[in-house]
């Protein structure tokens, strides 16, 4: 892939959706990969799909799980303790409704995992960054990061905080030089939405009916577009939609 030393890349829920796309291209790119998500059997599977392409290290685990994320540097083989870039893909948004018939427990494993994961997986790996002087962290956003929908009251203040979380990490990691990126996509077609209806498979294909959604594989690109720049850009905040989707609350039916 280059003739420098391949990067390895840590990626949170690699098992599915936009994690799953994004581990199959960057391992068709050449790097080195530290796949996290909870499934161990997605993992394992995916690995050994991955495995004639490139190094891949599998790690299941649950990011509400404070002390098994901060303790995760210290446990990487030593082909894979020097994190590149690190990726905050997973993400939650269960249940949907108004806000005083919230269910209290979607609410809090929503922030623990969107909000508190992406914190301890950026306080465990961007260290090291400081200590090399270089390194990239991206925080998978969202359209939501930035506007707000009726019933999505939660799922939308998490994603403004990642946009908020975003900022002050670039901030704070300016002296050291290192990137800081969100991506934030509109509708995709993934298990996210899936959970989102408390696995109501109807429910989740109507929300992707009369339109043609992204595709999770849209997504990656734009995660490697914004690695593959050169050392001197960063790409701050790539927004992407489907053609027919204006905003997060217009989405163009036929």
């Amino acid at each position: 892939m280059r003739n420098e030393p391949r990067k390895i890349v840590l990626l949170s829920g690699a098992s599915s959706g936009i994690g799953l796309a994004t581990a199959r291209l960057l391992a068709a790119e050449g790097y080195g990969l530290v796949l996290v998500a909870r499934r161990a059997d997605r993992l394992a599977a995916l690995a050994e799909e991955l495995a004639p392409l490139a190094p891949v290290w599998t790690q299941a685990l649950d990011l509400r799980d404070k002390e098994g994320v901060l303790s995760l540097p210290a446990r990487l083989p030593e082909d894979f303790a020097r994190v590149d870039v690190l990726i905050n893909n997973a993400g939650a948004g269960l249940g949907v409704g108004p806000i005083h018939e919230a269910d209290l427990d979607h609410w809090d494993a929503t922030l623990d995992l969107n909000v508190k994961g992406l914190l301890y997986l950026t306080r465990a790996f961007t260290p090291g960054m400081v200590a090399r002087g270089a390194g990239h962290v991206v925080n998978i956003g969202s359209v939501a990061s930035r506007e707000v929908a009726p019933g999505c009251n939660v799922y939308c203040a998490s994603k403004h905080a990642v946009e908020a979380l975003t900022k002050a990490t670039r901030l704070d990691l300016l002296p050291h030089g290192i990137r800081v990126t969100q991506i934030s996509p509109g509708m995709v077609q993934t298990e996210f939405t899936l959970a989102r209806h408390q696995g109501d498979a109807q429910k989740a294909m109507q929300s992707y009916q009369g339109y043609q959604p992204l595709d999770p594989a849209d997504v990656a690109q734009a995660i490697l577009f914004a690695l593959s720049r050169p050392a001197n850009v960063n790409i701050n905040d790539i927004v992407l939609t489907c053609l027919a989707q204006a905003d997060i609350n217009h989405i163009l039916k036929r």
